[in-house]
């Protein structure tokens, strides 16, 4: 039987996330940078630079995302944290129009991305990762989690679209849907406290 585990990517497992993320999509020459920098510094970076800034992120800390493991091995990655650090995010039309969460709120996380190795694709990862981010969200303190996904019942998405995740994915771990900001895009959110 298959054993899939997940960790926080600390600087530890810096060779992981770089496993994680070169197996397939766009994830190798994004590092995860994405929804961090506005456009302006996307544009002006290269691949050196991304992954420089992906290691000081997590060398930093906290962890920006997790990993997960297949029997041992680095299979999949999932961006998880505060939306207040992602200034992608937070000027996105998706996020400004579909949140019903106030912008400046440190206590509301987003996850953003998932990358799976494409050998390990088909085997339920994204919803491991998924339910390992709530779990280390929630552990920190959020309030909420918010995904932006794809609505895959509007479209066909290619794989490489699909790093935001699939809407059936994140109402298969507890998500509500909060708006249709597009017609493919969607913004879900998961209460973690009562508060």
């Amino acid at each position: 039987m298959v054993e899939i585990t997940t960790r926080p990517a600390t600087i530890a497992e810096w060779d992981d996330v770089q496993a994680a993320l070169s197996g397939g999509g766009d994830g190798r020459s994004c590092q995860c940078v994405w929804p961090v920098l506005s456009s302006k510094d996307w544009n002006g970076t290269s691949f050196d630079e991304r992954r420089d800034i992906l290691h000081a992120e997590i060398q930093d800390g906290p962890p920006p995302g997790l990993v997960a493991y297949v029997d041992g091995d680095a299979a999949g990655w999932i961006r998880i944290g505060p939306r207040t650090a992602l200034q992608r995010v937070l000027r996105s039309r998706v996020a400004r129009s579909g949140s019903s969460e106030p912008l400046d709120d440190d206590a509301v996380w987003a996850v953003t991305c998932f990358s799976v190795r494409r050998e390990h694709r088909r085997q339920g990862l994204n919803a491991v990762l998924l339910d390992a981010a709530i779990t280390y969200a929630r552990e920190r303190g959020a309030r909420v989690v918010e995904g932006y996904p794809i609505a895959t019942d509007a479209t066909k998405p290619s794989s490489n679209a699909l790093f935001v995740g699939a809407l059936s994915t994140f109402l298969d771990a507890g998500f509500r849907e909060v708006a249709r900001p597009t017609p493919t895009r969607v913004v879900v959110a998961l209460p973690l406290t009562d508060a």
